[in-house]
């Protein structure tokens, strides 16, 4: 349970689960790590969220991941030698879905032998079958809770027009002084907020979701066909500013000292439109969270550093 998924002519082979329903965990194997530069804290790093490609780092005490993997393999690499880490740093990639803005470096990045994996089934097949060599899939169920290292993770289903695509829940730390809790949620790709996980945001610290497109911008672009925004605007499709302000004004006492909206469209957005719309909604909760608005043309961005030497 947890090894890497065998191969048939190209087909996934079933396997059982990673993590029994309900609050039942089962932990994951942790893989080989060539080297480890000794993590004094976490650290969240968005380095793409675009249309043209989304990949955030997330490290911890005991895990350093990738969130998506929607730049080349040769681009994500470069991003993490400016953060002082090479690909061999790296213990695991987790996929929300199989679209090429999250999976474009998976080609590259499987090249490193001990890199693991981490998609639901349906996700992990659509991939596997693009591929010229066999990828260490670590398979967890949608909306079932697992643990890798000291990360609680949970895939929660989104409606988007992908096989099973998934929004990430993390969280981490013992809740001590020189350890405290931290949470955040990646929820990218999606084209409204069902009920069941609108009531799940309130309760990370760190909320990182799509605010897409402006509407009135998307109706007026002349480059894009009108099969293609209703596609975009659809309930299988991405959220607008505006449908992300209603559902995140939805959210009962909301618990985020950070908020960040992303996968902003180059050519039917605005940062500045974004931040306008969501200031004074930050600026009517309390406490207030700190705002970020991901320009695509302006990244990496550091959404979260913590050093236990601060305490």
């Amino acid at each position: 349970m947890g090894n890497s998924v065998p191969l048939t002519n190209g087909k996934i082979q079933a396997l059982p689960p990673v993590a029994e329903e309900g609050r039942r965990r089962k932990r994951l194997p942790s893989g080989r790590r060539d080297s480890f530069p000794s993590a004094v804290g976490s650290r969240f790093v968005i380095l793409s969220s675009s249309s043209a490609g989304n990949c955030a780092l997330l490290e911890t005490d005991e895990a350093r991941i990738l969130v998506d993997a929607g730049l080349s393999g040769r681009k994500t690499v470069g991003l993490l030698g400016e953060l002082g880490l090479r690909p061999e740093d790296l213990d695991a990639v987790f996929l929300t879905h199989e679209h090429q803005d999250h999976a474009a470096g998976l080609r590259g990045l499987s090249r490193y032998p001990h890199l693991r994996f981490f998609a639901n089934r349906d996700t992990a097949r659509a991939l596997q079958a693009k591929l010229p060599r066999r990828v260490p899939w670590q398979i967890f169920d949608t909306e079932t809770a697992f643990l890798y290292k000291d990360l609680e993770i949970r895939p929660c289903s989104v409606p988007h027009d992908a096989h099973d695509p998934v929004a990430f829940f993390f969280a981490w730390g013992q809740d001590d002084l020189f350890s405290p809790r931290r949470s955040l949620a990646w929820v990218n790709d999606l084209g409204h907020v069902p009920q069941r996980l609108a009531e799940r945001l309130g309760a990370v610290d760190t909320l990182v979701v799509e605010a897409n497109h402006d509407e009135d911008l998307l109706e007026n672009d002349p480059r894009r066909p009108w099969s293609l925004k209703q596609r975009i605007r659809s309930r299988h499709g991405h959220l607008s500013n505006d449908a992300a302000l209603e559902a995140l004004r939805s959210v009962q006492r909301p618990r985020w000292r950070r908020l960040c909206l992303g996968h902003l469209s180059r050519d039917c957005n605005d940062p500045s439109r974004v931040e306008d719309l969501f200031a004074p909604f930050c600026a009517s909760l309390s406490p207030a969270p700190a705002l970020s608005v991901l320009s695509p043309t302006e990244q990496p961005a550091v959404l979260l550093e913590h050093s236990h030497a601060l305490h």
